[in-house]
């Protein structure tokens, strides 16, 4: 369609792409949950009781409850909590499933956990420095899925190279002697994303991104997870170790099973 023309236009300029989920319900039924988790382990480590407006603000001032000691320990409790839901998994398909189909086609595989980063304020501990997915491992297909439960916005957000740029300092790549010198490089042409929390972002993984230390005075939380065409090359990351069929077709099944008559 021509809207499908012009969103795809934009994610080849730009590398990303920006969207409003429709499916409100089953965001805030998400961020709920992560809440409710987090006031769990709150509650049990620290021996105090929330109360509702205290867990209402919870997501952007947990740094009030727990130390940077702790962040890994809770941050692992969420992840593997809620990961253990087969309906996390379907809801967070769904809420970026149309922007999904139309980038990377409508027969998909799943990364099988969904990823959680927090990083709090002045923490150094959850950086993830200028860096491509592609670089260790993942497949160039992949399309990965950002998923923010707040307002994310100035050094709380990440940041993102263009494809204009990445391909212009990729081919200077092995002449760098370490990531921080294209960090030095690129540090003007970065793009930072700003999103409300009932966005989503979509972005390629072949492009240089990352972020800083958090400098604002709410900790981020975002979720992220990677899709990609079925048939498309795999890399390190293969399918059943690390992506789950999702949407595949009948006769995709029937061609990947089938067998050649003995000669």
């Amino acid at each position: 369609s021509k809207r499908e023309k012009i969103l795809q236009k934009k994610f080849f300029k730009n590398g990303y792409l920006i969207f409003d989920i429709d499916q409100k319900k089953d965001l805030n039924e998400i961020k709920k949950k992560v809440i409710s988790l987090s006031s769990e382990w709150i509650e049990k480590k620290k021996l105090i009781k929330l109360s509702k407006l205290k867990k209402s603000k919870l997501l952007d001032e947990v740094h009030k409850y727990i130390d940077q000691s702790e962040l890994n320990e809770f941050r692992l409790y969420i992840y593997n909590r809620i990961n253990q839901s087969k309906s996390f998994q379907k809801s967070y398909y769904n809420l970026g499933k149309k922007y999904i189909d139309m980038l990377c086609g409508n027969e998909l595989v799943m990364q099988k956990k969904c990823n959680l980063s927090i990083q709090m304020p002045n923490d150094d501990s959850s950086l993830l420095p200028l860096h491509a997915d592609v670089w260790v491992g993942d497949s160039e297909y992949e399309l990965v899925f950002w998923l923010p439960l707040v307002n994310i916005y100035k050094t709380k957000a990440m940041y993102i190279l263009s494809p204009e740029e990445n391909k212009k300092y990729s081919k200077f790549f092995f002449k760098f002697k370490s990531i921080d010198e294209i960090y030095k490089k690129v540090k003007k042409k970065l793009k930072w994303i700003k999103l409300d929390y009932g966005q989503g972002l979509l972005f390629s993984q072949n492009l240089m991104h990352g972020n800083i230390v958090n400098l604002e005075k709410e900790t981020r939380w975002s979720f992220n997870c990677r899709f990609k065409s079925i048939l498309s090359p795999y890399r390190d990351k293969e399918l059943g170790n690390f992506f789950r069929p999702i949407t595949v077709r009948p006769l995709t099944i029937l061609g990947m099973n089938y067998e050649f008559p003995n000669s």
